[in-house]
């Protein structure tokens, strides 16, 4: 669970513009601390649930602590595998998709952290997702992990190109999938057999 938060992850959790989060830190109204020797703002856990119950701001994305990931996929069982996993592990909140018009839909309304995305959907290419994804900058902090069987080493630098952080080539197993959604999320991944 985390501790201490950024501005930017402050107002997700908020539903206010990063910049509300700014002025409420710089008058004083939301306490905190700067990162020594930089500009950075960070906002302790119990601080900010306080600004929030202060502010009749609902407390339920913080209480919550958990980190939203969209899985888009048009193999089905795939999905549900990860899903499963996803559940299983109790730190993700999971939607998913199957086809790109869905996925374009939910991420407008859900705001992911995190959206495992296949490159080949039937009704649009991963690359245009990435972008479209990229081009929202409500979407700033959201991470992409692409997911394909049939992509050539200049496909992958395209789709880091448009704005994907990670690749994986099917098959994988689902175990390191977590492991780099973790990693992305800057999440402590969970040892096997805790």
């Amino acid at each position: 669970m985390k501790t201490v938060f950024t501005t930017g992850e402050a107002a997700k959790i908020c539903k206010v513009s990063q910049q509300t989060i700014i002025r409420c830190f710089d008058s004083g109204q939301l306490k905190g601390f700067r990162v020594p020797g930089s500009r950075f703002r960070r906002i302790p856990r119990d601080i900010l649930y306080r600004f929030m119950k202060d502010n009749g701001i609902p407390t339920d994305a913080l209480e919550s602590g958990r980190r939203k990931a969209l899985i888009v996929d048009d193999d089905e069982e795939l999905v549900e595998l990860i899903k499963d996993v996803l559940d299983a592990d109790g730190r993700f909140d999971v939607r998913t998709a199957n086809n790109g018009f869905d996925a374009g839909m939910m991420v407008k309304e859900y705001h992911p952290d995190i959206i495992v995305l296949d490159v080949m959907l039937p009704d649009i290419n991963g690359r245009e997702v990435c972008q479209r994804v990229r081009g929202d900058n409500t979407l700033d902090d959201c991470q992409i992990i692409c997911i394909s069987g049939m992509v050539e080493q200049d496909k992958i630098q395209e789709l880091r190109d448009s704005g994907a952080n990670d690749f994986m080539q099917k098959p994988f197993e689902i175990e390191r999938l977590v492991e780099r959604i973790c990693k992305l999320l800057d999440v402590e991944p969970v040892a096997a057999n805790a």
